[in-house]
């Protein structure tokens, strides 16, 4: 056989002609300055990188607590110009190659999370509640993560006055993740900005400067459980894309719905295998249901919330929940419409015994950061009945429940930092007995923030609640309300069980004494504060905001 007749064969079966070299090969289209919130914050936390690398170290501190907060700054600065600029409405559509959505609900949750890790990073660079160590300001992590805990280059590393400034460009880079994460429009996109947003996570769980054996155990705990949930995803993608022959959540939505015109032939004898989708779609649910912590994937959070540096919790709870409901909500009312029969009825399951078994588990508890924990399994179940509710009511309302609880949440959590004993953070209960007479504004403040979580009128949590029940209802999932209502109720008993301990009890000779923080935490508190009454009083506004931010491109 001839080199040419060779060479002919060889280009027919790579299916293009010599003659048409231009058709295969096009240059992808990305619009950056719809991408702008997630570049301007990945582009900071390598510049955060390099700050570690060639920043004196005496002077890392304060350059990353600069750019970080530039940097998210900037971000929502950009996430509000694209939703004046008509992106979140009229100018919807899929950016960066069918890869990105960018409409309402993406623009209204990259703007609650880049508000929300902006108020956390405040508690991130907090230096006035531990005592200062041999004439250096210290925070909440390791002075050196690398060194093995209570060894000697850990004493040398504290005598020096080192502080792992590394964690600044870590949230950036969990930030970015988290941004990308309920925009995905392909599920390869949706399982890299899961790793993207986990991987760091991982390593802030580890870094306390305090307790460190057990942060790094919650850390071990969080990555291992982690890296199942993560297997369970991608497996149900790649069962997902023998069923439709593409990962991208158009045309999966078309095949569910059996309006796909070309048929992939190497994907013939698949495409339209109903255990395939029924399969990938329940393992892909699996993985986003253990970023909520919803029961019976909830086993991390408990842990995972009490070893955890108390800063990094507060923005994990927040954060990383705002971000998994928005990849939720996206996966089951623009992938998965066409199969709502069969997803509802498993989501009322897990919906009922999350509400029920994060308010039961709750009362047991005698660590605050644990009894958090157990509540933040029980709003997963609330917003879980927004979600179900599959209208366009039950996007905003859950949008609403998101901006609204997230606040609370990274309020709550800086006032547990200011709790202290001997020993750092004073988290069992029984210290926090009498606290209402110590410091009556702080435990005043703790109050509002619990009394939110319970859902009691005139705070952001009763209009959030109000706003998911009334959606489940109009859902036809009037069922979900009245457990909803009964779990509200006894979780309310634990709450306010907290009030009457802070306020009607004897402090304790020996008690913990609440530090004052700069104004980087009170920052933190008074816009926690602010949200929470403002939404509670006026949620109108806000409430039209998300109802308007509530369509999906598809």
């Amino acid at each position: 056989m001839s080199a040419t007749a060779v060479h002919s064969l060889w280009t027919m079966a790579g299916g293009m002609t010599s003659a048409a070299p231009a058709e295969k090969f096009k240059a992808p289209v990305i619009e950056y300055a719809q991408l702008a919130p997630v570049l301007i914050v990945i582009g900071v936390a390598v510049v955060g990188v390099l700050v570690e690398a060639f920043v004196p170290r005496r002077a890392r501190y304060y350059t990353q607590v600069f750019l970080t907060v530039v940097a998210l700054a900037a971000a929502f600065a950009a996430v509000i110009g694209l939703a004046a600029g008509g992106y979140g409405t009229t100018k919807a559509h899929i950016a960066a190659m069918g890869a990105i959505a960018i409409d309402g609900p993406t623009l209204f949750l990259q703007g609650t999370i880049l508000l929300t890790s902006l108020v956390a990073v405040f508690t991130f660079a907090e230096r006035r509640l531990d005592p200062a160590a041999h004439g250096n300001h210290v925070d909440s992590f390791a002075a050196q993560a690398a060194s093995v805990p209570g060894s000697d280059s850990e004493k040398a590393a504290v005598r020096a006055g080192f502080t792992t400034t590394e964690v600044f460009p870590l949230v950036l880079f969990s930030v970015a993740g988290m941004l990308v994460f309920p925009a995905a429009n392909d599920l390869l996109t949706l399982f890299v900005a899961l790793e993207v947003f986990s991987l760091p996570l991982y390593l802030l769980c580890a870094v306390a400067r305090r307790k460190r054996l057990m942060s790094q155990e919650a850390a071990v705990k969080y990555f291992l459980l982690g890296a199942f949930s993560s297997a369970f995803l991608l497996f149900g993608i790649a069962l997902l894309y023998g069923y439709a022959g593409s990962v991208s959540y158009a045309t999966i939505a078309n095949v569910v719905d059996g309006s796909v015109t070309q048929i992939d032939p190497a994907l013939a004898d698949t495409m339209g295998n109903d255990a395939l989708l029924l399969i990938g779609g329940a393992m892909i649910l699996t993985g986003l249901l253990f970023k909520v912590g919803a029961v019976p994937f909830h086993m991390w959070t408990p842990d995972v919330y009490q070893g955890a540096p108390t800063p990094v919790t507060g923005f994990m709870a927040a954060a990383t929940k705002v971000a998994a409901f928005g990849a939720l909500l996206r996966l089951l009312y623009v992938v998965l419409p066409g199969l709502a029969w069969d997803w509802r009825p498993v989501m009322w399951a897990v919906a009922i015994v999350t509400m029920l078994g994060g308010a039961i588990v709750a009362i047991t508890q005698t660590d605050i950061k644990r009894l958090l924990a157990y509540s933040s399994i029980a709003h997963a179940g609330f917003i879980l009945a927004g979600v179900i509710a599959t209208t366009p009511d039950g996007i905003s309302s859950v949008l609403f429940y998101l901006g609204a609880y997230s606040f609370v949440t990274v309020g709550a959590f800086a006032v547990v930092t200011l709790v202290r004993d001997a020993g750092g953070e004073a988290t069992h209960l029984s210290k926090w007995a009498g606290l209402g007479r110590r410091s009556p504004l702080v435990a005043a403040v703790f109050a509002v923030f619990l009394l939110a979580f319970a859902g009691i009128p005139l705070t952001s949590g009763f209009s959030g609640k109000f706003a998911v029940f009334k959606a489940a209802a109009d859902g036809g999932a009037g069922g979900l309300v009245v457990v909803g209502v009964i779990s509200s109720a006894i979780a309310a008993f634990f709450y306010i069980r907290v009030i009457v301990l802070m306020f009607f009890s004897e402090p304790k000779a020996d008690g913990p004494t609440v530090a004052v923080p700069s104004p980087l935490t009170m920052t933190t508190i008074g816009v926690g504060v602010a949200v929470t009454l403002v939404l509670g009083l006026a949620p109108q506004y806000f409430l039209d905001l998300a109802s308007q931010a509530g369509v999906f491109v598809r």
